[in-house]
């Protein structure tokens, strides 16, 4: 079997199909780490809920464009491409000349292929952008809260997210890791692109070889591989920023922290301990204040912080922990922590943001531009936060803050989403439901019927990765990876560039859109375009010809050891910051000029509506966390063998703690209902005691199946909030959700997602039952 190469956001490998037409994947072999998530795959290409041909919705095709609460309960008419295309282009051509190109939304938020070319989004995005343009998406579900609050605190948050220290740097002179939210094993196989080498599990396993002493502050014990001994501090979630506080606190009044330190780089401190020491409040945020709160002793409190003092301390808040209602303060309070201790910008020392929550946060690759695809410039100015989308579709033309800007919802008449699933991303998702009624229009390009797929007006069937050719890379991944065909589009199949093509053709921009390029025609022209540039500074690239057959291009390596702002600190004027004073903004004057209470100008506690601690906790007693899974890349190939594998009695995994199961009957394996005021979805319960009391765990990505208001797969966001994290920065707040779980009365309902959904066939327009 001659198997080819190709790369996935969780790794690269070789694929082929042998005599039967199954299948076979091999990872890379230079990777030493390859993802389990590659065991998805196999099935991924044959799968029952492929799209097979174009679909319309057969109220569309009845009654026309317009608002319909009937979106994903309806049923669909096959029809043919040509008149496909030929509706959506009429459509698309209405939208516009009715209403202008800022009625139609094309965020397309989701990750799809890895591929550089035929990455959807970006392919769509180019097809609107040579349209008109587009009311386009800002930030994302997983860091749109501190890629906003960040800039404000230290002047970029790309710096923080994409050069942070790197791992060999933290294991070698780290002497204590404090992990907010820990540093979660699972997701560091994932990388959007793709990462070919997957060096962070040998970098989290030198940490126990290195003598490093961790410190895991989470409610869930797994959020730190078991091979590392770590001190556990299993606090109540969403009070991280409390316990941070605290933390201060003692380092202010025992006299430990770096007062030089903090006059030289930093503005704004005083005030924040005026805060600390509770002269804004009358209450002072010691150790005995955080202990009533986060419920871990306040002798352990003290202990840690001067533990923290004596120490070289790296001090890492993971992307969770800024997913929550007030989601900027941990993020703010953990920078202001480690400027106390006055290690940033030493080796080993100060702080970072995403170790565990991505591939490459404190990776050894080479950050390093690859060839893509460009997407020209959007004509059309309006944006919406991304997390922001069902409240533009219900209220267009009201009001909203968005860092420091009031802004409006545009009207929106036509969505088109290509290669994501906001069924997937997006909370409290019968809310969505009803929004995706209101425009006139919605059009998915997708290859699998998922929930988003079954609540459009136009499915377009859109091939796979690995039935197409492309190239692929992540952020600093060590190889650029040719990724060669490997079978014939299921059915009806198309790319998604041909498809747009055909409908840029029939648009009259054809030519503007294609530039007159067929797919691989493209390839070699970004190909070497990219090469060109890197044998100018003298970067020796092989040809296209020759790194097809190759397979692969091995990036030329930079230097492994980083520490971020290492440069700062050297020099704080020649490296100032691109903050308003070139310092680390402990207080921010601008922040606190937008006048916003849900975010105040320096790190603070401000109580969440969905924690332990509050009145909404007498109706629904437990904390679910709905964090990444370990089985999939969120929702993607959800009915692969890994992930199928993981579910209990064909549902997602609901994992609780023996004493919570006990009190309400449930046994390990139980179908369980876990429901709140916003919905409800079942579940298949697993009993561990590697979390907290009063904690439960389900993971986010279980295809969406509802049955009225009930998920009967299991997805969490039928019960989260869709509430932003602050006026600020309008972030998603997807991680914590208050909910009671009981036993599933009764025999569980069928699960239908599985299957397509109920499809007719067309002739010359008309519906064949």
């Amino acid at each position: 079997m001659n198997l080819k190469p190709s790369t996935s956001h969780w790794g690269a490998f070789s694929a082929g199909l042998d005599a039967d037409g199954r299948l076979r994947v091999s990872p890379h072999p230079g990777d030493p780490s390859p993802s389990p998530l590659l065991g998805n795959l196999p099935s991924s290409i044959r799968h029952p809920t492929r799209v097979a041909a174009p679909a319309v919705r057969r109220g569309w095709l009845e009654r026309g464009p317009g608002p319909d609460a009937s979106r994903g309960r309806d049923d669909f008419v096959e029809v043919g491409w040509d008149e496909a295309l030929d509706l959506l282009a009429a459509e698309l051509r209405r939208t516009r000349d009715e209403h202008g190109n800022q009625a139609i939304f094309g965020g397309s938020y989701g990750w799809a292929s890895a591929g550089r070319f035929h990455h959807a989004q970006s392919q769509l995005h180019r097809f609107l952008n040579t349209f008109g343009g587009y009311t386009s998406a800002r930030e994302t579900y997983s860091t749109g809260t501190a890629t906003v609050v960040l800039p404000h605190i230290v002047g970029s948050a790309e710096e923080v997210l994409r050069r942070g220290s790197s791992w060999p740097t933290i294991v070698a002179n780290t002497e204590l890791l404090v992990a907010f939210g820990g540093v979660p094993e699972k997701n560091v196989f994932v990388t959007p692109g793709g990462v070919t080498w997957h060096h962070t599990p040998s970098f989290l396993a030198q940490l126990a070889e290195q003598g490093v002493e961790v410190a895991l502050v989470s409610p869930i014990r797994t959020d730190l591989p078991a091979d590392v001994d770590a001190r556990w501090y299993p606090l109540r979630p969403a009070t991280d920023a409390a316990l941070m506080l605290a933390l201060a606190h003692t380092l202010a009044a025992e006299g430990l922290h770096d007062r030089a330190f903090l006059d030289r780089y930093c503005t704004g401190y005083d005030e924040f301990e005026r805060y600390l020491f509770g002269a804004e409040d009358g209450v002072p945020k010691d150790a005995e204040w955080a202990a009533a709160i986060t419920e871990l002793p306040a002798a352990d409190i003290v202990a840690l912080a001067r533990k923290m003092a004596s120490s070289r301390t790296f001090l890492t808040v993971t992307w969770s922990l800024q997913r929550i209602e007030h989601g900027e303060q941990p993020v703010w309070a953990g920078i202001a922590l480690a400027a106390m201790l006055g290690q940033i910008g030493l080796p080993g020392g100060g702080f970072g943001h995403g170790y565990g929550s991505m591939g490459d946060t404190g990776d050894i690759g080479p950050e390093f531009r690859v060839p893509h695809l460009p997407q020209r410039a959007n004509p059309v100015k309006e944006f919406i936060p991304v997390a922001r989308i069902a409240d533009m579709l219900l209220h267009p033309g009201e009001p909203y803050d968005f860092d420091g800007t009031v802004r409006r919802y545009p009207e929106i008449r036509l969505v088109y989403w290509a290669g994501g699933n906001p069924f997937h991303h997006h909370q409290d998702l019968n809310r969505l439901r009803t929004a995706f009624a209101r425009p006139d229009t919605v059009v998915v390009q997708e290859p699998f019927w998922t929930a988003t797929a079954r609540h459009a007006d136009f499915v377009l069937p859109s091939t796979v990765s690995l039935e197409r050719e492309d190239f692929g890379a992540g952020r600093r991944d060590t190889h650029l990876i040719a990724m060669h065909r490997v079978a014939e589009p299921y059915g009806q199949a198309r790319d998604d560039y041909l498809i747009l093509a055909g409908l840029a053709a029939r648009l009259g921009i054809e030519n503007r859109f294609t530039e007159g390029r067929s797919p691989r025609a493209w390839l070699e022209h970004l190909y070497e375009s990219w090469r060109k540039g890197l044998l100018g500074k003298g970067i020796d690239v092989p040809s296209f010809m020759e790194f097809w057959s190759a397979g692969e291009y091995r990036i030329p390596a930079r230097d492994a050891d980083r520490t971020l702002f290492a440069a700062f600190r050297q020099d704080p004027v020649a490296h100032r910051l691109r903050t308003p004073s070139g310092k680390i903004e402990i207080t921010s004057q601008r922040v606190r000029s937008f006048g916003y209470a849900d975010c105040p100008g320096h790190p603070a506690w401000l109580e969440p509506t969905e924690w332990p601690g509050g009145p909404r906790a007498a109706r629904f007693p437990l904390l679910l966390i709905a964090n990444q899974p370990r089985t999939r890349l969120h929702s993607q190939l959800d009915g692969g063998q890994v992930s199928q594998a993981s579910k209990i009695a064909g549902r997602e995994a609901i994992r609780l703690h023996p004493a919570d199961a006990a009190v309400r009957g449930i046994a390990d394996g139980d179908v369980v209902r876990v429901f709140n005021d916003r919905g409800a979805c079942l579940a298949g319960a697993v009993l561990t005691d590697d979390l907290r009391f009063g904690v439960v765990q389900l993971p986010t990505g279980a295809w969406f199946d509802p049955v009225g208001s009930l998920c009967v797969h299991g997805n969490p966001n039928v019960l989260t909030a869709d509430r932003p994290s602050s006026r600020l920065s309008q972030g998603c707040t997807g991680q914590h959700v208050l909910v009671e779980i009981e036993r599933c009365p009764g025999t569980p309902p069928e699960l239908t997602i599985g299957a397509p959904p109920r499809i007719t066939r067309s002739v010359h327009g008309q519906a064949l039952g």
